[in-house]
Formats: structure tokens, C-alpha cells, sequence
């Protein structure tokens, strides 16, 4: 590692931090990702004061993070927070690291029930709680509702619902198996989805530090969309929808359990902004 300077500036601070993970061949924009969070700072005022002395206090947390980050932890982990479709989230290794791809899940509902006042909502497998969370965040008079099989991942997502004052309901449940009987207008999940023969692809930060429960599944990633496929249907209110993520070479996979399951329903699959197909929309058209 690079020399670390004594008294640096804001600046300084940021170029050996940059440096440091330049070095170790990881992303650089952890550096100011991380200097940003424990500063509090905005981009403007960390701009402003790119030549005023770090304090001690701060530059010895900021090495100690930007240490941990080299070695391969996930720098919101370190920071304990990430950001999520305009939220703050506390996030832990019980939960996933909320993506960008799963913004655009968010977005995809937002846009389609855009004029849709009252909408009863469950996010299943909803980790640190980002999607119930920015549906509730967006649209205020849904009633939205909140699962996941992790007490643990229930327990970050509370406290995120507490410190954004959002009223969601939570419910520990394997799918299905514990809900009550409730139909609901849009069900959305981002579930496990990882084959565990992708393993030694994956990035290792990802590999050794997020939680495996919320990466893996069986036959080559599909088990829970399988068990989506099978029981979806009896949850869902007339015209209700169901969204879903899944990795960006499963979609044809997903979109054949969806039709064959369901073949009344309105399947339709969605790009992601890199051009990969990444999530895919039920449209229940049977009637009670």
C-alpha cells in the first residue's frame, strides 16, 4: 500500500484512498463512497472542501475503512449503509447489498401503477426491506407488506422501516408456506438465483461476504422461481401482477416456467439497462 500521509486534505485523502484501491484492482469509486458517508458530507460540500485538513479522527476511520475494503470486504458493509432508489439503508452481512438492477424493478412497478392509488403489495425475500421500502417511500396510501425466511434479514429490515418512519408489515415465511390467505395486487420478488456451479465467477467479495441463503438455489438457480410458478396464482388478485429479477441468462428459463404454469397469464420480460434480460412481469388475467 502507498504511502499514507500524515495530515492530508479532503483531496489527498481521497487520491491515496483511490490509489490504494487501484492497486488491489478494486472499483475506486469506494473512496469516495466511503469518505462521503463517514464525513456526512454531500458531493458539494466534500467539493468545497477538498483542501481543508481531514480531522484525526475521521482520516484514522476513513484508513481503517479503506483497509478493510483492500482486504475484500464490501465497502457498504463497512460503511453499514447503502443507498437505494433515493433511501439510506443500514445494511449488515445478514442482508444482500441492495443493486442498481433491482432499482429498475422498483421503477418498472412504480411506472406501470403510477395512477393506481390503493394497491395491496408483498415483497418476498425482501432482505434489508429496499423494495417494500421504496414502493412505500413513493406511493404512501398502498398497503405494502414485507417477507423473508432470515429473522435476522427481518431484523435489519424493521429498522430501516423505523428510521424512514414507513409503515410496512413485516412476516418471516418461506413463500407462501406462513402468509395469510390474502390475494394482492403485486407480488415482487428479488430471490436467491445464483447455480452454485458459478461460484468461482463470482466476485469474491460477493462469495465471501454477502449472505449465501440470499444468493444460492437449486437447479441451476430456478428453485424458487419454480415454487413461485406453482403457487403464485392462488395469492394473486384478479389482474394482479407479479415481477420478478433474475440473472441475466435466466430469462428465457423463467419466462417458460411463467407461461407453462400459468398460461392464461400475460408473461413479459424486461431489459435492464445494460441490454440483459433482468426481470419479467405476470399479469394475472384469470377471474376468481
Amino acid at each position: 500500500m502507498t504511502k499514507r500521509p500524515s495530515q492530508p486534505t479532503y483531496f489527498e485523502a481521497q487520491q491515496w484512498a483511490s490509489f490504494c484501491l487501484k492497486t488491489a484492482q478494486l472499483p475506486t469509486d469506494a473512496a469516495r463512497f466511503l469518505l462521503l458517508g463517514l464525513t456526512k458530507f454531500d458531493q458539494t460540500q466534500l467539493l468545497v472542501r477538498y483542501q481543508e485538513q481531514v480531522p484525526a479522527t475521521t482520516w484514522t476511520a476513513f484508513q481503517v475503512a479503506i483497509d478493510r475494503v483492500v482486504a475484500g470486504e464490501p465497502a457498504q458493509y463497512v460503511l453499514g449503509t447503502a443507498p437505494f432508489y433515493g433511501l439510506e439503508l443500514s445494511v449488515n452481512p445478514a442482508v444482500l447489498i441492495p443493486r442498481v438492477e433491482t432499482e429498475e424493478l422498483v421503477d418498472w412497478i412504480l411506472t406501470d401503477l403510477a395512477t393506481t392509488t390503493t394497491a395491496n403489495v408483498l415483497d418476498i425475500g425482501t432482505g434489508s426491506g429496499a423494495i417494500a421500502l421504496a414502493l412505500k417511500q413513493n406511493q404512501p396510501t398502498w398497503s405494502v407488506s414485507a417477507s423473508d425466511i432470515s429473522t435476522a434479514a427481518l431484523t435489519v429490515a424493521q429498522q430501516n422501516a423505523a428510521a424512514l418512519k414507513l409503515s410496512v408489515t413485516f412476516m418471516q415465511s418461506d413463500l407462501f408456506a406462513t402468509l395469510p390467505a390474502t390475494k394482492y395486487d403485486v407480488i415482487v420478488s428479488n430471490p436467491p438465483y445464483i447455480a452454485t456451479s458459478e461460484t468461482t465467477v463470482m466476485d469474491a467479495s460477493v462469495r465471501d461476504y454477502e449472505p449465501q441463503t440470499a444468493l444460492f438455489a437449486a437447479h441451476d438457480g430456478l428453485a424458487i422461481y419454480e415454487r413461485l410458478a406453482a403457487t403464485v396464482a392462488d395469492h394473486l388478485s384478479p389482474n394482479g401482477r407479479l415481477y420478478l429479477e433474475f440473472g441475466y441468462h435466466q430469462g428465457p428459463a423463467v419466462q417458460q416456467l411463467f407461461e407453462q404454469a400459468l398460461p392464461q397469464a400475460e408473461v413479459t420480460l424486461r431489459q435492464d439497462m445494460a441490454g440483459h434480460d433482468r426481470m419479467l412481469r405476470v399479469i394475472n388475467t384469470k377471474k376468481d
